[in-house]
């Protein structure tokens, strides 16, 4: 969540990247409550409707995915001006919601997101008219010969590639000072609740999206809280699922060994309706075999009001409270309510961060990414750097559009002089010692208290959209241990500061908790219904 001074388009490869989304957005910015509030989607207020009433409209043909579309398409229109969430709008969204309808009147539904519009974080293959740039005008011409594998499963789902997300370029891996939300491409994400606020990132722009209702729905992805952190920070439900759940197959890599991608939905079924449209096992991802039939058949038998009744739940307070009084204040709600919800909440499950986990992380992932991000620019077609000494110079050469002289490209200058080379015992030694602290930290804290989860906050409240970090933040991390292990993590609205900033409350257990973590988080978000529609406010009152 650092800062940005917004620089124009001075390429010719980012006026064409961001043409299709330009043309449309180039009308009148209506960002007021009044506007969104009255928009109605069949009757229902679209920033409390969620995919199965939408679907229920759908089948009784009280609405068309063409029309569902084009709803979203203005609200894009209007909405996007000032919030940046939005980098493509796909020119053939019109079309494919057309076919869906055909598809639906001629057929029945092929999936649970037949028709329902869906945005993709800008780090995803599309084989279409949109471009994959993962923020960097580097692959504006880059053109991937086929879907990611969760986007082809969205299709299958007969989901509306409706466009992609702004994102925090090449999700935050370029270099330690990089404005969260700030891409080349993209330019920057703002928080939809107060817009002068970061969405952080790196999954900003689905994020913001999700909160402002440009879509049913978003997909981010995650390597160090890419999903969590902005989801908190924009009063979304965030899911990082378990490592191996879904794919990560034609997606803009940092590494296998922690990226996952995951749903951002204002509601918490939405997000298990889409968890599971979107997991499953996939040859090319061999991390997603041993994910096979972790979760129920039917998403909905997750979606349980007493999920929290007779659980023992771990409270994680050190290194999260008494750091802001606000996240106090809502945490202490939080903890409250899980009682009166039936858990037993158990004090003192403080997840320890272990001393050498970034020692041996840091060299792991460098190593990694070299490996992953050659690896994906050789495997993908069209016109762009071959390698990452490739894009390095490419920086350099084209500083001004890439915001050089703001930061820099500290860690892509970092992995390049590494081998690389996966399978140096040197390297699968720093990762396997790295997994094993992570893991431990949580799997012996749960055993320690005989927990069936963990609930903490999860981050603070969002800061100035300006904002670059000159120190380590007073607010430990809540992702740390859960990404290097590839646990899950569901961050779901608990309430706001009291100028009107979001914060959320993360639930985190151990590998393939994803059911029962969804489960609580829906228990959580019904009992409180804490979650209210952002406001547009340019700055704090």
């Amino acid at each position: 969540m650092r800062s940005f001074v917004r620089t124009p388009l001075r390429c010719a490869a980012v006026a064409a990247v961001s043409m299709a989304l330009l043309a449309p957005a180039a009308a009148q910015a209506d960002t007021g409550p009044a506007a969104a509030a009255a928009e109605r989607i069949a009757g229902v207020d679209p920033d409390r409707v969620t995919i199965p009433d939408l679907q229920q409209a759908l089948e009784r043909h009280r609405l068309t995915s063409e029309q569902l579309t084009a709803l979203y398409l203005d609200r894009i229109r209007r909405l996007n001006p000032r919030l940046g969430a939005v980098v493509t709008v796909n020119p053939d969204a019109v079309a494919i919601a057309r076919a869906s309808d055909r598809a639906r009147r001629f057929h029945g539904a092929r999936g649970p997101l037949e028709g329902i519009p869906v945005l993709l974080k800008e780090n995803m293959d599309t084989a279409d008219r949109q471009p994959t740039t993962a923020g960097s005008t580097a692959l504006a011409a880059a053109k991937p010969a086929k879907d990611a594998e969760l986007v082809r499963r969205l299709r299958e789902a007969g989901a509306v590639v409706l466009g992609k997300a702004n994102m925090t370029e090449w999700a935050n891996f370029r270099s330690p000072m990089a404005v969260a939300g700030w891409s080349a491409v993209g330019g920057q994400t703002h928080n939809p609740y107060v817009l002068d606020r970061s969405a952080s990132g790196s999954s900003s722009g689905s994020a913001a999206a999700a909160a402002a209702g440009l879509a049913a729905v978003t997909i981010g992805t995650d390597t160090g809280g890419s999903i969590v952190d902005p989801a908190a920070t924009t009063s979304t439900v965030g899911v990082r699922p378990t490592l191996g759940l879904v794919s990560r197959t034609g997606i803009v890599p940092i590494t296998s060994r922690q990226d996952t991608a995951g749903p951002i939905a204002r509601n918490v079924t939405d997000a298990a309706l889409t968890l599971w449209a979107i997991q499953g096992p996939d040859p090319a991802d061999p991390d997603t075999a041993p994910a096979a039939g972790t979760l129920p058949p039917d998403y909905r038998t997750v979606l349980d009001r007493g999920a929290l009744r007779g659980k023992r739940i771990g409270v994680w307070r050190e290194g999260h409270t008494g750091v802001d009084a606000d996240v106090d204040r809502v945490f202490d709600a939080t903890v409250r309510k899980l009682r009166e919800l039936g858990a037993t909440v158990v004090e003192g499950a403080d997840v320890p961060q272990p001393e050498k986990l970034h020692e041996h992380l840091l060299p792991a992932l460098l190593a990694e990414f070299k490996h992953d991000i050659n690896a994906y620019l050789a495997a993908t077609p069209g016109s762009h750097p071959a390698d990452l000494a490739g894009l390095i110079a490419y920086n350099k050469e084209h500083a001004g559009i890439e915001d050089m002289a703001r930061f820099g490209q500290e860690l892509f200058e970092l992995a390049e002089p590494t081998a690389g080379d996966v399978d140096d015992p040197q390297y699968r030694a720093h990762r396997a010692a790295a997994v094993d602290l992570a893991r431990r930290a949580i799997d012996d804290t749960l055993a320690a208290h005989g927990l069936d989860a963990i609930v903490t906050p999860t981050t603070l409240p969002a800061t100035p959209v300006d904002f670059q970090p000159d120190a380590p933040s007073p607010f430990a991390s809540t992702t740390d241990n859960s990404v290097v292990a590839g646990y899950p993590q569901i961050t779901v609205p608990a309430g706001y500061t009291g100028r009107g900033l979001p914060l959320g409350v993360t639930f985190l257990g151990t590998r393939f908790s994803d059911a029962r973590l969804l489960g609580y988080a829906y228990a959580y978000e019904q009992a409180t219904q804490a979650r209210h529609a952002p406001q547009y406010l340019p700055t704090l009152p």
